[in-house]
């Protein structure tokens, strides 16, 4: 019998797992509070609030197992779902990944090192701290951010004034600025036999706080092998089971975690086509126990991210490994939409094909 796997938000992670769980057999429902989640155009879609108990338990009875899509499904929830059916990762991990401030003191406890940090409650308390971080540091909910959203530079005392009164009704963290290099994620996978991967190390360009753009993989440096121990490590840690994403930053001689997601993410999108095989198939097939595909790649890749809106006459530009990928979400600022994903056998042909495209669709990476 074909598994039947349910997820928890019906983005576009969810649709492109469902999309490269269908060839092997797998079936999928979908459970999202907003009617027309993206995900509901591929597979069944339930519409309810992540707390209705009854929706809840009616979604259990369809699905064999359960996973998610975004890491913000409340930890309750998934508590309450995992009474009735298996569910990956577990909630004691999205527990973790969904604080900042518990995400760096477990990084801390298995002695792997993320910039330094203080827990802020109020506006006193944020002087102080931004005063000790020589106002070079960023200001962050603890909980509930991504892609930029909760987060405000400190880069003097007048920049304190910014921040809105009612922030401090919130957890929060300061954490003082690194002077990184570059920025790179490490994609582990890894099953509930223990059997764990990774892909080739990817390197990220972020603009106003969203992807936009991952090269893999990233020009070697002798930082490398430590970063994708680290990923590692917080992978047995947490006796993780899926896909786990970490984000690192890379100074000249020295590797710190930024965040870690307990999910599929935008930086392997490109191994859909770019990898033997690609982040969400063995994120599925961690979750059932299955072998882990080969996340081997013949030549590079780039993975280019569309937010907002496309350029006019994308699919009229039909070039040799040029892939797209629309999600059938509506178009609005700040909103990922879809992506592209280019390939190349050398850094120059891979560049070259970078500046061809965007020259031809007249916009700027």
């Amino acid at each position: 019998m074909n598994p039947k796997i349910g997820i928890l938000g019906a983005g576009q992670l969810a649709r492109m797992m469902a999309l490269s769980g269908y060839p092997l057999g797998f079936e999928f429902v979908f459970y999202d509070p907003t009617p027309d989640a993206c995900a509901g155009q591929v597979g069944e879609l339930m519409t309810a609030d992540y707390h209705n108990e009854v929706a809840l338990e009616e979604f259990c009875q369809k699905v064999d197992i359960v996973t998610l899509d975004f890491e913000n499904v409340p930890v309750d929830t998934l508590r309450f779902v995992q009474k009735k059916k298996p569910v990956f990762p577990s909630p004691e991990v999205l527990e973790i990944a969904q604080d900042r401030l518990l995400e760096k003191q477990f990084c801390h406890t298995y002695q792997i090192p993320t910039t330094d940090f203080e827990t802020i409650n109020s506006l006193s308390e944020l002087k102080f701290a931004a005063k000790k971080f020589d106002y070079d540091a960023i200001l962050k909910t603890r909980r509930m951010g991504y892609d930029g959203k909760g987060q405000y530079r400190i880069n003097g005392p007048e920049s304190i004034n910014q921040v809105p009164e009612n922030l401090f009704e919130q957890d929060l963290i300061l954490e003082k600025r690194v002077p990184f290099e570059r920025e790179v994620s490490v994609i582990v996978a890894r099953n509930g036999l223990g059997e764990v991967t990774t892909w080739p190390l990817c390197e990220n360009k972020h603009k106003e706080g969203i992807l936009t753009t991952t090269i893999v993989p990233a020009k070697a440096s002798d930082l490398d092998e430590q970063t994708v121990d680290y990923a590692k490590q917080l992978a047995e840690a947490l006796n993780y089971v899926g896909v786990l994403v970490i984000e690192f930053f890379q100074t000249q001689d020295a590797v710190f975690v930024n965040e870690m997601a307990p999910r599929v993410h935008n930086s392997g999108h490109w191994s859909i086509e770019g990898s033997y095989t690609s982040q969400f198939e063995n994120h599925l097939r961690a979750g059932l126990n299955l072998p882990l595909g080969s996340t081997g790649m013949a030549g590079m890749a780039a993975m280019l991210n569309w937010i907002g809106a496309f350029p006019e006459g994308i699919l009229s530009i039909n070039e040799e490994h040029l892939y797209w990928h629309i999600y059938g979400k509506e178009p609005r600022p700040g909103r990922k939409i879809g992506h592209t994903t280019l390939l190349a056998a050398t850094p120059q042909e891979l560049h070259d094909k970078i500046v061809n495209l965007v020259k031809k669709l007249g916009v700027q990476f």
